[in-house]
C-alpha cells in the first residue's frame, strides 16, 4: 500500500520526513535534532526545519531515504524482547525480527510481557495510534499469583490510583480463578502490573491480544505477519 507521495521539491517538516523514512516517530526525530544528530546538506539541522526529497539527510551518521511503501506488521513478541530500535537494554524487537526494511515499534510492551506489537515505517500512523486522547483500545489476558474475586474485578474496572493519577474506567472480565481479560484505553507505564500491585496481586503472565481492530489471533510467538489491506483500511478509518 502506498503512502502519501511527495514531489521532489515539495517541502515537508524534517520530523515528518524522518518518521516517513521509518527512522523513528516525530517526537523522537525532534529529540535527535535537539541532540545534534541530524544534518541537512552537511549542515546541522534545526527544530521545525523543512526539507525536500532532493536534499541529503544524515541521521546518526547514516543517509536517510524516504520509503514510499507503507509497512505495517503484527508481531507476537516473546518475553525478554524489548520494544526498541536499540539493543542497549537487550535484544530489540527490530533486531529479533530482522525485517529487510527499516521499521520501528508502535508504542511499547514491557520486556516481561508478550503478545501483539505493531511495527511500521509510517510515523504519522504511529503518532495517531499512540495519541492518548483518541482512546484506542488495547486488550490483554492477565494471570496473577493468587485467586481473584468479584471485588478485585470491580476495583480494577472502576479506576486505580497509580503514578499520581487514577486510571480510566475499563472493561475487566474474569476468565478463571487466576486469570482475567482487561481492555485499556490508556497506556501508563507498566499500568496493569501497577494496578494489580495496588491490590496486592503480582502478575505472572501478561499477554496483549488486540490493538484496536488488529487481533493477535493464531500468530505464533516470535512470528510476524503483514497486515491485510482490509485491516489497514479499517485501522485508518478508526484513526
Amino acid at each position: 500500500m502506498k503512502k502519501d507521495i511527495i514531489n521532489d521539491n515539495e517541502l515537508i517538516r524534517l520530523n515528518k520526513y524522518l518518521s516517513d523514512s521509518g527512522v523513528c516517530s516525530r517526537r523522537e526525530a525532534d529529540r535527535l535534532v535537539e541532540r545534534g544528530l541530524v544534518y541537512v546538506d552537511g549542515v546541522k539541522a534545526q527544530l521545525g526545519q523543512k526539507v525536500s526529497k532532493n536534499q541529503e539527510i544524515i541521521c546518526n551518521g547514516k543517509k536517510v531515504s524516504r520509503e514510499e511503501e507503507l509497512i505495517l506488521l503484527a508481531f507476537n513478541k516473546p518475553r525478554g524482547i524489548i520494544c526498541s530500535t536499540s539493543d542497549e537494554q537487550g535484544i530489540s524487537v527490530v533486531k529479533y525480527i530482522n525485517y529487510p526494511k527499516r521499521i520501528y515499534p508502535i508504542g511499547r510492551l514491557d520486556k516481561d510481557s508478550e503478545g501483539l506489537i505493531l511495527l511500521t515505517n509510517d510515523g504519522d500512523m504511529s503518532d495517531r495510534i499512540l495519541r492518548s486522547r483518541n482512546n484506542h483500545e488495547k486488550e490483554y489476558i492477565v494471570t496473577v499469583n493468587k485467586k481473584i474475586d468479584n471485588t478485585f474485578i470491580k476495583n480494577m474496572a472502576n479506576g486505580v490510583p497509580i503514578l499520581d493519577t487514577v486510571t480510566k474506567k475499563c472493561v475487566v472480565e474474569q476468565i478463571n480463578d487466576n486469570t482475567f481479560r482487561i481492555v485499556l484505553t490508556q497506556g501508563l507505564n507498566r499500568q496493569i502490573r501497577r494496578m494489580c500491585d495496588y491490590f496486592g496481586y503480582k502478575v505472572t503472565k501478561l499477554k496483549r491480544i488486540r490493538i484496536m481492530n488488529i487481533k493477535l489471533g493464531n500468530l505464533k510467538i516470535g512470528k510476524y505477519r503483514e497486515l491485510s489491506s482490509e485491516e489497514i483500511n479499517k485501522l485508518k478509518s478508526m484513526l
